[in-house]
């Protein structure tokens, strides 16, 4: 599920024509009342909900079922917590950033980076928030 949630902010993909599971919706609105520039896609067996709120740029995640399953949000290296800023500069100086974002699920928060060089692209996970994993690593042609 992971995997599917961090290849949909990378990927896009066309609204099916899908109706979007009611319960879906209102779990929607009641946890983020308030939210402008909406849009729904469906994905296979769940839903992505695309948003602005407090001037954050979001998307939600929804089984098929309706039932929340994370919320994601890009972010800055420096909105990293230190450590995970820290590890980022010492372990992997000779890359840079080319994607970087917040998961939140309904028990822990986790962390995704796509790093890349010229020869190398690699994403790193961290959900304790404590240290990076790799998550992903692939030579580029």
């Amino acid at each position: 599920m992971m995997l599917a949630l961090v290849g949909t902010l990378s990927t896009s993909f066309a609204f099916t024509g899908e109706t979007i599971n009611k319960q879906a919706l209102n779990a929607f609105r009641n946890e983020f009342a308030g939210a402008t520039d909406i849009a729904w896609t469906a994905g296979k067996g769940y839903y992505k909900v695309a948003f602005t709120m407090n001037d954050h740029k979001l998307f939600a995640f929804y089984n098929s079922k309706g039932e929340f399953i994370a919320v994601t949000r890009f972010i800055s290296s420096l909105q990293l917590p230190h450590n995970l800023q820290s590890s980022l500069k010492r372990t992997y100086r000779r890359y840079w950033i080319s994607d970087l974002f917040e998961m939140v699920t309904n028990d822990e928060t986790g962390y995704y980076a796509t790093l890349e060089n010229a020869d190398t692209k690699i994403v790193l996970k961290s959900i304790d928030g404590s240290n990076w994993s790799l998550y992903l690593k692939s030579n580029k042609e």
